[in-house]
């Protein structure tokens, strides 16, 4: 299933067919901190999850906006980084709208949660179904 880093559109599918992952996020002692997240991506590939307004992950992200996401399925582990944010207004109605469309029935757009989106800056892919395993990156800031 070796699919090129730099293929946004076959990233964001990658991470829709998976559809949960690893987010680790700084805390406000600088320490990392991790949590398992349902996960879904535009088609430009800007992941989108959603988390309870009162979550760890929801004050890391409105402070210090650096994070990192894991996805893996079978064979593949697609490493991700990029600057996060808590969506507001028109981008929250959008992104949640897409959110639920991955996840029928989610409660991300109820009162009490909040929709995070994220904007991939740096992609690993690497395929260890493969011989030898194939790894690729790309820059995508």
């Amino acid at each position: 299933m070796t699919f090129d880093a730099a293929d946004r559109s076959a990233v964001a599918q990658f991470v829709r067919n998976c559809g949960a992952g690893v987010i680790a996020s700084i805390g406000p002692d600088a320490e990392p901190q991790a949590a398992f997240v349902g996960l879904t991506a535009t088609d430009d590939g800007l992941l989108v999850l959603d988390a309870l307004e009162s979550s760890r992950k929801a004050a890391n992200v409105a402070a210090r906006p650096g994070v990192a996401v894991v996805v893996t399925e079978g064979d593949v582990t697609v490493q991700l980084e990029g600057r996060a944010r808590v969506s507001v207004d028109e981008e929250r109605r959008r992104v949640g709208a897409a959110y639920d469309e991955r996840f029928p029935g989610s409660r991300a757009l109820d009162d009490g949660f909040v929709v995070i989106a994220i904007e991939v800056r740096w992609v690993r892919v690497y395929d260890v179904g493969t011989n030898p395993a194939c790894v690729t990156e790309s820059d995508w800031a």
